[in-house]
């Protein structure tokens, strides 16, 4: 959703932008294009191996764009090092990246036999392998519960966790998520019967949760009048708690009333942006 992006995020070209996630560096990149190079752009990421790789594409570009590894919940300190005190623009994609879920060892996937890790910070003390061996079964179902939204059998596969410890495999994880689920359920599932628990994991692991919000509210900190966030969403979850945000905002209006989606043609080139949608606010200051 790149044009969509630029079209609702960049007010003036001769701005600063921050990049929450640069992730592998697309949106730095096409922001640097649509402003025409005029504008400075801080790209931050949690990862450091991805962070890697966005350095190494858009190295020509190093005069205008600047990379730092830091949590985007901590954008506060990346810009006070800096001495920058106002930006025109904020953005976020909070999508797990094509490289995170291919990465070798990183326990991100269901279709490979990987140590269960699923740190988007790999020097994080927290990883999947503690979640899943070391929460008792009630915490467990709640997290399946309300961060995979898997409403029916939550329980069901929290007490087969439980049982099957120790679990230190995607493979022996989805091998314990399969021997809760009736095989019905199993056959009419549309998505892998691992994902919902996978999802679930991964935001506990991260705390992503609690980290867009304590985003959201640095980010106002920082914005002159006029100055806008642009965040893309890829559950329902997530888009619950950006929607909710900035309708409670008094100091912000929405760009977008509704959220926008991934044109017919992205999805077709990309089908992980089935789920995306990119929502907009203006801070009034």
């Amino acid at each position: 959703m790149v044009n969509e992006i630029n079209d609702n995020l960049i007010t003036k070209k001769d701005g600063i932008y921050v990049d929450c996630t640069v992730g592998e560096g697309g949106h730095s990149k096409a922001i640097y294009k649509y402003t025409e190079g005029k504008s400075k752009i801080i790209a931050v990421d949690i990862d450091y191996e991805v962070l890697e790789i966005a350095e190494r594409r858009l190295e020509d570009l190093a005069e205008k764009i600047e990379f730092f590894k830091a949590p985007y919940q901590d954008i506060d300190l990346v810009l006070k090092g800096l001495g920058i005190d106002k930006v025109d623009g904020f953005l976020m994609d909070l999508g797990v990246s094509t490289f995170q879920l291919k990465g070798e060892g990183r326990g991100f996937t269901f279709m490979n036999d990987e140590p269960l890790d699923m740190r988007m910070d790999t020097e994080s003390a927290l990883n999947a392998a503690k979640v899943v061996n070391e929460y008792d079964e009630k915490e467990l179902a709640r997290i399946i519960f309300e961060y995979g939204e898997e409403f029916k059998f939550s329980r069901r596969i929290a007490k087969s966790i439980v049982d099957r410890r120790p679990i230190n495999t995607t493979f022996e994880l989805i091998e314990a998520i399969k021997k809760a689920l009736p095989y019905n359920e199993i056959r009419r599932r549309k998505k892998h019967l691992a994902t919902k628990t996978f999802q679930a994991l991964r935001i506990e692991v991260n705390k992503e949760f609690d980290n867009i919000r304590t985003a959201l509210d640095k980010f106002t900190e920082f914005l002159n009048p006029g100055g806008r966030v642009a965040i893309l969403t890829f559950h329902s979850l997530e888009d619950k708690i950006v929607k909710h945000y900035y309708k409670n905002q008094g100091n912000y209006k929405l760009v977008t009333k509704k959220p926008l989606y991934p044109s017919e043609e992205e999805v077709e080139e990309n089908p992980r942006s089935r789920s995306v949608k990119l929502r907009v606010a203006e801070y009034l200051g």
